[in-house]
């Protein structure tokens, strides 16, 4: 059965700094809109409050949480245990996209270690947490992160991936804006 929290516990958060991999989930408003499910890792995670997370973003083929964040704002996160206790816990909020350059950036960078292929920054203000127990979700051991995004992004260097995220991630699948592109 799962348990319903207004905000973020100690315990969560514990739980949240523990695990290698998480899951972010946004969908538009449109009935025939597509819902957009993101695994993501690289110790990119942060929780800043009770009611306040935030991830760093690479850049990547798509931009789909920026664009329905930027439409309605809705926003769930995942977090599932592949190793120990088996806990799922969800976050549920109103999130939010922050750009390089602007004043809100300035003030949530300085939470992570950015890298050349940061795109940008999604928070989200939490007003649901979920747990719930995990018995089917199986065990894995965890082997390391990749480092694959990161040859690709030097590879690209910092005018190719300037230009790679004007051709891939202006808009969503489904048409929407992205707050980058309204940014340029």
């Amino acid at each position: 059965m799962g348990k319903f929290h207004e905000s973020i516990k100690p315990a969560h958060r514990e739980f949240i700094e523990k695990q290698h991999i998480y899951f972010v989930s946004s969908a538009p408003l449109s009935a025939d809109g597509r819902i957009n499910l993101s695994p993501k890792g690289l110790d990119s995670f942060r929780v800043l409050s009770d009611s306040q997370v935030a991830y760093m973003d690479v850049i990547s083929s798509g931009n789909e949480t920026s664009a329905h964040t930027l439409e309605n704002g809705r926003i769930t996160i995942m977090f599932c245990s592949f190793e120990g206790a088996p806990t799922i816990l969800r976050l549920y909020g109103k999130g939010f996209t922050v750009l390089p350059d602007t004043a809100e950036w300035e003030q949530y960078a300085p939470h992570f270690t950015i890298v050349p292929s940061t795109r940008q920054l999604i928070v989200a203000n939490i007003d649901l947490v979920q747990t719930s127990c995990g018995f089917g979700v199986p065990l894995y051991e965890y082997a390391g992160e990749r480092d694959i995004h990161f040859e690709w992004a030097e590879k690209k260097g910092a005018d190719g991936l300037r230009e790679y995220v004007q051709d891939n991630n202006l808009t969503s699948l489904d048409g929407l804006p992205t707050s980058i592109g309204l940014h340029h």
